[in-house]
């Protein structure tokens, strides 16, 4: 069970101090934070774990009482009043909108100075590797991600996401390295991630221009692979859109 409780402080107008804060910083996270740090609701939020892993949403941030005021803009045609303000209409931000309306939030607002993925999602390289972690929040979240892009956006959205699982292999090139993958296959098989550990010949064989000289073992996911970004943002914006989401760019 997690619990968080956010006290009032002031009221302000998150148009305009978005619009200065985008005038100041290059940063979308630096944004993010100060809008969050600026804007403290009075609300509390509940989200509890059932025992078939779907996740409840028990909170009163729906409540008219606690919503942001906005300036009206007719220009943008923005809202008069809104629960959550989402700074950024990258890969992140369409995530963290989707995924606040999948739980059941309600008048999510997401700003975009400019375009979706016009920040540094279009040049991001897009891997998607589930090996390589020993926490299981972590590699839980690996999981998710692949499913996520791979099925259920595809399936909820009709958009693909560019995903393509032409495989992953990280390479062991000293003895101390190998023993710590040798742990992290060890752990990630556990939480359901099918690792091979690879001979060096093996990894030429999958890899031909690879130099093996060096290597000791090669650690292998068959349906790791690699997304288009700039395709996900997309289906994560249909998929928060679908669910209401107001998306908004050039404010």
């Amino acid at each position: 069970m997690w619990k968080h409780t956010l006290n009032p402080s002031y009221r302000f107008n998150a148009i305009s101090h978005y619009r200065s804060l985008c005038k100041k910083s290059t940063s979308r996270s630096s944004i993010a934070n100060r809008l969050l740090f600026k804007y403290r609701a009075s609300s509390t939020r509940t989200i509890s774990s059932s025992n078939n892993n779907n996740n409840t949403i028990n909170n009163d941030v729906n409540n008219d009482k606690h919503k942001i005021n906005l300036k009206k803009n007719s220009k943008n045609n923005l809202p008069s009043k809104v629960n959550v303000i989402v700074a950024g209409g990258g890969i992140i931000g369409t995530s963290v909108a989707y995924h606040l309306a999948k739980l059941g939030v309600e008048d999510v607002l997401l700003l975009e100075r400019d375009k979706l993925t016009s920040g540094t999602t279009w040049h991001a390289a897009g891997l998607i590797n589930t090996f390589g972690s020993l926490s299981g929040t972590s590699t839980s979240m690996r999981m998710y991600t692949k499913e996520l892009y791979s099925k259920i956006l595809p399936k909820e959205t009709g958009m693909e996401t560019g995903f393509k699982p032409i495989g992953f292999i990280e390479l062991a090139c000293d003895a101390h390295r190998l023993e710590y993958y040798r742990r992290i296959a060890s752990f990630n098989r556990f939480c359901g991630v099918n690792v091979i550990e690879l001979t060096p010949q093996d990894v030429q064989t999958k890899f031909p221009l690879l130099d093996t000289t060096n290597v000791l073992a090669g650690f292998y996911v068959e349906d790791d692979g690699r997304v288009n970004p700039h395709d996900v943002t997309m289906a994560l914006a249909k998929g928060a859109r679908d669910r209401g989401v107001m998306i908004r760019e050039g404010v």
